[in-house]
């Protein structure tokens, strides 16, 4: 064939729809049918190079794996499919001389020589001459055209000039189909970006230029995709108030590092928004710096996340700190002023009025407390209890001495402002604050700041005007004191110290003993004998009194349940404080001593005060009744010295009222004292309650309370407080006691 027949195939490869269309496979038919008519070839077959990317190896920058061989397609009008070389691990001379001549042309004493892994395909096909052509892409070997005699072939330069520009119309198909396999993921991966909600940008690092940014930051910026777009990246929000930053990023980039990392920004609107972004180095193959940012609008995230810890570190009701916020601030201040404030009665008013008036109170105390931290510069201000606030002063509030007249005058201020009266619901309200002074200071690597003010906030109740104290010397003593009951104490929980006295109970109308109330003495081995003025407080405050009040009232019950044995027909007396009431498991621990001790019913009284029985009165009323299914009797002690109710008096399954000593020890002199005294005794008579008056010292008090109708006495003039040898001596000594009054 000449070589204007040849120009003729040429053109019908270039032409064809398929070459177009960049289809290789259509192409490759073409061109083995082709050449295979024109050289009366015996095969024909164009083969592509397969890569592994398990375990590639590198042949001068071509990337195949073992230099395996597959044929993509065969055509030959022989239908010969055993010509397909299914061969492995290909010398790599093979492709050296293909790379280095462009094709190798061999004849049949060639083959074996050449490549020795074709040697029994040669055989069995009778191959006697062929011609390899490497089909390149920019210097690449993608492929091989291969042309196969069984006879003996005189291969023509020109000839293999032809068969070059078949293999190389073959390399431009493969390349068109690259570059369409190319356009089409670069279109699959644009309009993916392009649909992302996150920001997709690519900077060049070295212009500074936006070369490319999706849709989504019109969205979470505002900003017009032309202003952006192969414009500087200055004019982005993360840079346009703090320039600097660019660099900082790039130098970090050009050191191979991913950087990230959220930021508050000001949008051209002045809007603020947080963004979260992710910037990832590339270098492209012609060496250029780029950045891959993606990025998106962090806010409802931080948001939710900034309200999350809002609400960890504050009040729900007041906005004010909770108290976690504010001992990390106590913790960290060596110096400055704790100012404690409590609001007295304020579980009576939240009783009476209900929670709701009850929170509007503590809201107004709140507001009052702010304004008054905003106008001395306060650290901070917080509700660190139910009724409880503290403010943290900063140093220069007591240059001038913790009890200077300046200092004294402004927390004058504040009691005055927090007493005055509030308007609740159209009601006037006078909240009742207390409040403690410390100077941390002071008591700095000794003390915790709070529990000297929780001391001082006592002394600051206990005033009878201006409920407001200042940590001194003397409570520091005071305080170091009960530091050292309190060791005390569990030690002497541990070494049972502890040793119960019994007061008798005088029946008024029989003069009969009729009861025995159980009083703790501890017998320190320092201090000597101790009464429970100088250590239930602590015990109260420290938590310590429920262990004692187990002791307490097991001690008794065993005690009761051995009178009985004796036929003491007595009732045994016993304090339960306010602590061992609410704690949960009081009537776990009375059934099981009444179970225990099989104490006879109404024998048992457990005395507790009225202010504590208020302090949740619905849980008081129902564990009353409880105790009262029992057979245990409830006794309110000090009655009239705190706040009494009708209303929850009728509620409680009440025994005894005992008339508090204060009362008592004026009678003779106080008319008001008899009034009270007799106005008591007359409500005890309308709710059929027994009456005891504590603290009868004169013959005089006992023949007005017999005259007035009062059941029961006890006090100095009948016997103090004895041991429980000496109290059995000395009922023995009285007239056999008549049977037990309800």
């Amino acid at each position: 064939m000449n070589r204007k027949e040849q120009q003729h195939l040429l053109e019908l490869i270039v032409n064809s729809s398929a070459k177009q269309k960049g289809d290789f496979t259509a192409t490759s038919e073409l061109v083995c049918q082709l050449l295979r008519e024109h050289f009366d070839a015996s095969f024909v077959s164009v083969w592509l190079l397969s890569q592994d990317d398990s375990t590639p190896s590198n042949l001068d920058g071509f990337h195949v794996c073992q230099h395996n061989l597959v044929a993509s397609h065969v055509a030959n009008m022989l239908e010969h499919n055993a010509s397909l070389r299914q061969t492995s691990a290909i010398d790599p001379l093979y492709f050296t001389e293909l790379r280095s001549h462009r094709y190798l042309l061999s004849s049949d004493d060639q083959q074996s020589a050449q490549i020795p892994q074709f040697t029994a395909y040669y055989q069995h096909h009778n191959i006697n001459t062929r011609l390899d052509v490497a089909i390149r892409i920019n210097g690449h070997i993608e492929g091989v055209l291969s042309i196969e005699f069984v006879e003996q072939h005189k291969w023509l330069k020109a000839d293999i000039q032809f068969s070059v520009q078949c293999a190389d119309q073959l390399a431009l198909t493969l390349a068109t189909r690259y570059t369409y396999d190319s356009n089409e993921q670069i279109y699959l991966l644009r309009n993916a970006t392009e649909q992302s909600e996150h920001v997709v940008m690519l900077v060049n690092t070295e212009t500074k230029i936006v070369e490319y940014v999706n849709g989504a930051h019109e969205k979470m910026t505002g900003l017009a995709r032309t202003s952006i777009e192969h414009h500087s990246a200055m004019n982005l929000d993360i840079f346009r108030s703090n320039p600097n930053l660019f660099d900082v990023i790039v130098k970090k980039l050009h050191d191979n590092e991913i950087v990230k990392g959220n930021i508050k920004l000001t949008r051209v609107d002045g809007s603020q928004y947080w963004l979260n972004y992710h910037i990832t180095p590339f270098v492209t193959e012609l060496g250029k710096h780029y950045a891959l940012v993606s990025s998106y609008d962090n806010s409802s995230e931080y948001l939710h996340k900034a309200e999350l810890e809002y609400l960890a570190w504050h009040c729900s009701l007041t906005g004010l700190h909770n108290r976690s916020y504010f001992t990390q601030q106590l913790d960290r201040a060596v110096d400055g002023t704790l100012i404690l404030i409590d609001l007295m009665s304020f579980k009576r008013f939240n009783d009476t009025h209900g929670h709701e008036q009850g929170d509007a109170l503590l809201i107004e105390v709140a507001r009052r407390l702010k304004h008054f931290s905003f106008s001395v510069k306060a650290i901070d201000v917080a509700r660190v209890g139910s009724d409880e606030f503290a403010v943290l002063l900063p140093p220069q509030m007591h240059e001038q001495g913790a009890n200077s007249g300046e200092h004294e005058q402004m927390i004058k201020r504040l009691y005055l402002s927090l007493a005055a009266p509030a308007v609740i619901s159209r009601e006037k309200v006078d909240p009742k604050p207390a409040i403690a002074v410390v100077d941390i200071q002071s008591v700095a690597g000794m003390f915790s700041p709070l529990s000297c003010a929780d001391i001082t906030l006592q002394y600051a109740k206990g005033k009878s005007e201006m409920h407001y104290q200042f940590f001194n010397a003397d409570l520091l003593d005071s305080f170091t004191s009960n530091a050292e009951i309190e060791r005390d104490l569990q030690q002497a929980i541990k070494g049972r110290e502890f040793e119960l006295y019994y007061q008798p109970l005088m029946d008024l109308q029989t003069n009969q003993y009729i009861g025995a109330e159980a009083l703790i003495r501890w017998h320190h081995p320092k201090k000597g004998v101790l009464y429970p003025g100088s250590f239930i407080d602590i015990a109260e405050q420290t938590g310590l009194i429920n262990p004692i009040g187990e002791w307490v009232l097991e001690t008794a019950c065993k005690q009761l349940n051995l009178w009985q044995h004796k036929n003491v027909n007595i009732a045994m007396h016993v304090n339960v404080a306010a602590r061992q009431f609410f704690s949960g498991n009081l009537y776990e621990q009375v059934w099981r001593l009444v179970t225990r001790y099989r104490l006879k019913p109404k024998t048992l009284i457990l005395e507790i005060t009225e202010t504590e029985l208020m302090g949740d009165v619905r849980y008081a009323i129902n564990l009353c009744h409880e105790l009262a299914e029992l057979g245990v009797g409830l006794a309110i002690d000090d009655f009239g010295t705190g706040y009494s109710s009708m209303k929850y008096l009728k509620q409680f399954p009440i025994s005894k009222l005992k008339i508090d000593r204060s009362f008592i020890m004026d009678i003779s002199s106080s008319r008001e004292s008899r009034e009270i005294v007799s106005a008591i005794i007359a409500m005890a008579k309308a709710l059929n309650i027994s009456l005891t008056a504590e603290g009868v010292e004169t013959k005089e008090q006992e023949a007005f309370l017999t005259l007035s109708a009062c059941h029961h006495a006890q006090g100095y003039l009948y016997s103090p407080a004895i041991r429980v040898s000496d109290f059995v001596q000395f009922i023995d000594q009285q007239p056999t006691s008549l049977p037990l009054l309800d």
